[in-house]
């Protein structure tokens, strides 16, 4: 990707002595395979157990970190519990209305919103949703909090459209400000699907295993260029009520929706502390709505005392341990000198 080329997940943008120191996840198969993903589905969950069981605070297995860290992604089956699936449709779905009376859709009805938490009180519920937030902060640690959000919605297009290229990493000036054999992760992103995604119907495309590559050949030289589908691109196919979780470096795009569903996707990205947001403060959420978030939920909203804090020490240097998601992790035992970022 050319250094100056500018890209969010859904194409052209807009708008831790404890001093501080210094394929599918369950389908081993092809993605289309619908039968081998069904039998899967049914071998790694037992329809809502995952989603009604979990508090958030269990670790991923060997096997789920080895295969995120081979592949990129990973695919949570049944990640919303059915009553959360229908608010979460619901909430979206009045945020599309409100855009759509303020004239805030793009020419062909989509909606692409950033920073949108405080459209809604129970966006906030997906911060820390138990059956995603348990990859988070295990892949990620706990000095974390979400800079970059997005509600995505896409109704069928009915007119051709011509090919286009926009298959991309996203970080923006961390895929050229960093110089790096492999790049750092630094974020990832959980997406929650609210719509069925399958053939047609405007899946993400994505590569596994591309986000070690920091390059991907085929991109047009020039406008008229031939479009091409990269090597090895797949397209997530999953249900209403699903998640999937990527590294921020994994080479993805999506596709045009020509299904008869509109494509409802609502994405959380979560980074280090010390790493600015994205999202423009759009919303000056209520003070009463800021203090019924749990003191986790503030911290993923990217609350904190001070500029020290937010690098994971207090003013003298030492590690702060009143963070609250570290404070959480280290009452429940699972702060793991291992995995550095969990230190």
């Amino acid at each position: 990707m050319p250094p100056t080329a500018v890209y969010s997940c859904e194409g052209p943008s807009r708008h831790h002595r404890e001093k501080g120191c210094g394929h599918h996840p369950a389908v081993l198969g092809d993605l289309h395979d619908t039968s081998q993903k069904r039998e899967t589905r049914n071998m790694t969950i037992d329809d809502d157990v995952r989603a009604v069981s979990s508090t958030g605070y269990e670790r991923i297995s060997k096997s789920e970190r080895e295969q995120f860290q081979e592949q990129g992604w990973l695919l949570i089956p049944n990640a919303l519990e059915s009553t959360m699936q229908k608010r979460l449709v619901r909430a979206v779905d009045k945020v599309y209305q409100e855009e759509a009376n303020a004239g805030g859709l793009r020419a062909d009805k989509s909606l692409h919103l950033l920073g949108f938490f405080a459209r809604d009180p129970m966006f906030a519920e997906l911060l820390d949703y138990p059956s995603t937030f348990r990859y988070v902060w295990s892949l990620l640690g706990w000095n974390i909090y979400s800079h970059h959000n997005h509600i995505d919605v896409n109704p069928p297009i009915t007119e051709p459209v011509a090919p286009f290229w926009n298959w991309h990493q996203d970080g923006y000036r961390q895929n050229s400000d960093i110089d790096a054999a492999v790049r750092p992760m630094l974020s990832l992103k959980v997406c929650f699907v609210l719509s069925d995604l399958g053939k047609g119907s405007g899946a993400t495309q994505i590569i596994p295993g591309s986000h070690l590559n920091n390059e991907l050949a085929g991109r047009p030289a020039k406008p008229g260029d031939p479009v091409i589908t990269p090597p090895g691109a797949v397209s997530i196919e999953a249900k209403a009520g699903d998640a999937f979780i990527f590294d921020r470096r994994l080479w993805h795009s999506r596709s045009v929706n020509v299904s008869s569903v509109t494509r409802k996707l609502v994405f959380v990205g979560y980074t280090h502390r010390w790493i600015r947001p994205l999202d423009e403060e759009r919303y000056h959420p209520d003070p009463h709505w800021q203090r019924i978030l749990t003191p986790v939920q503030q911290q993923l909203l990217g609350n904190g005392p001070d500029h020290a804090n937010f690098w994971g020490v207090r003013q003298d240097g030492w590690i702060d341990n009143d963070i609250p998601l570290r404070a959480e992790l280290r009452a429940r035992g699972l702060l793991d000198g291992s995995e550095p970022y969990l230190r």
